[in-house]
């Protein structure tokens, strides 16, 4: 191509072409090794922060992105005239990460640096685990010293509320406790392997995969620099997965991103050879659902008898998955008592969950019929997840019900709510607490909290 020629290439295919030859140049660069680096005492690992997308700080590209591990910045290149080397020639730092092949150069005299005192830093970017960890050392409850000195245990760290991702956040954090979902994910190799058809549901859902993955071995890395974690690229995930339909700059419901995550990840993971998933097989359980449509209040006994016989009017049973269980609470007073106060009512977990107990009816209002159903647990999964519902929209506002539930944190037993032929099938059906999550505040303005079981 002429000189002329290449005056008139549009401006996105400038960038690519530059983003082509940044990469070419670094891959022609004779690199030399060196064990004795002048600069590695400027290395400032209290600026050094993994947890953020890995794009150039200046042109936003995520080809060949190199970390300054002097003050922390992304920069793309390593060959001359790249973003990297004008930093390091401009400021005077020299140390850098190459944060796809995890190999460190000293710019811009462009030799790769050879020393197993960045073994740590490596470690941060990438935590690994081994299957012998994770199978004996993963549960030991053994407080880890950050670079700080901070002391944390690993797995129960903080998650950064980067703007309004509390809500997303503590369903993060109960996850990732959720132990052999947990122990999948430390695990690379259990997912890595997993290939989706071009346009199929499951490519789409992926990242989110591979995110949540990379998520889970940070919070649970004992060799951390700081006691911390920021999700961003999780939430980076979550939103173009959701079509932005989930936001971290706006408040929402931990429930519907709860279901939105288990159902997506369980798309990511299922394979048409394999439909069964670590989603399933941790939280997956089943009921029947017995319907009936309620009869008109205004008819008389003739017409009673004639609709009892038709089959709109007979009850129907179906039977449905669920990965999680809704209760409903009771609803709190509307007038107050006489010493002019609303007491806030409490009500027993038990009680809620009498509603799955296949004898307990329950309305069901539509616009143009009402029909009453009973819920029979007919399967329960390893680890079950109970929503208390206390958010209901009505035309003008969400209202929330500040009913309290009163619950064991251990020993919660589900005998009383099956059928005989489902006792056989689970003859222990005991539950233990492991995370909770709370609101707080108004509705549309609280905020999350995540309680999670310390297993000492």
């Amino acid at each position: 191509m002429s000189t002329t020629e290449e005056k008139f290439i549009p401006p996105v295919n400038q960038a690519v072409k530059r983003e082509l030859e940044d990469d070419v140049d670094d891959k022609r660069a004779v690199t030399k090794k060196s064990r004795q680096c002048p600069y590695l005492d400027t290395i400032n690992r209290h600026m050094l922060d993994f947890d953020f997308e890995k794009l150039c700080s200046v042109s936003l590209s995520r080809i060949n992105v190199y970390a300054c591990l002097v003050c922390g910045k992304y920069f793309q290149g390593r060959g001359p005239n790249t973003h990297a080397y004008t930093h390091s020639v401009s400021d005077g730092h020299h140390v850098y990460l190459n944060l796809q092949t995890l190999r460190f150069y000293c710019l811009p005299d462009n030799y790769e640096i050879i020393d197993s005192s960045l073994n740590d830093i490596i470690y941060v970017v990438n935590p690994t685990f081994t299957k012998e960890y994770i199978a004996k050392k993963v549960n030991q409850s053994k407080m880890s010293r950050a670079y700080d000195g901070t002391l944390y245990l690993p797995g129960i760290v903080g998650l950064n509320n980067i703007k309004a991702n509390d809500y997303c956040n503590v369903v993060l954090q109960a996850l990732s406790n959720i132990t052999p979902l947990r122990n999948y994910f430390l695990d690379p190799n259990n997912y890595s392997h997993i290939h989706h058809a071009p346009g199929t549901k499951g490519l789409a859902m992926f990242p989110l995969i591979t995110r949540f993955g990379e998520l889970v071995r940070k919070l649970w890395n004992p060799r951390n620099f700081k006691a911390h974690v920021s999700p961003h690229e999780m939430l980076q995930a979550v939103v173009s997965c959701s079509r932005k339909k989930f936001q971290f700059t706006v408040q929402g419901d931990a429930i519907q991103i709860l279901s939105w995550i288990l159902n997506s990840m369980h798309l990511g993971l299922k394979t048409p050879k394999r439909k069964s998933t670590i989603i399933y097989r941790c939280f997956r359980g089943t009921m029947n659902i017995y319907s009936q449509k309620i009869l008109p209040v205004e008819i008389d006994e003739k017409e009673r008898n004639r609709l009892l016989k038709c089959e709109e009017y007979q009850e129907k049973m179906e039977e449905s998955p669920f990965l999680y269980l809704t209760c409903d609470l009771p609803q709190p007073p509307l007038f107050k008592d006489e010493k002019k106060e609303n007491i806030i009512p409490q009500v027993s977990l038990y009680v809620l969950l009498s509603k799955f107990d296949g004898k307990t009816g329950k309305e069901y209002q539509t616009y143009k019929e009402n029909i009453l159903k009973k819920f029979q647990l007919t399967g329960l999964p390893p680890y079950l997840i109970l929503y208390n519902k206390r958010f209901t929209k009505n035309t003008f506002y969400i209202e929330k019900n500040p009913t309290i539930v009163n619950f064991p944190v251990k020993n919660i037993d589900l005998t009383e709510y099956l059928t005989e032929e489902v006792k056989q099938k689970h003859p222990e059906p005991i539950y233990d607490l492991v995370a909770n999550i709370v609101h707080d505040g108004e509705p549309e303005a609280g905020t999350y909290r995540c309680h999670i079981l310390h297993k000492v």
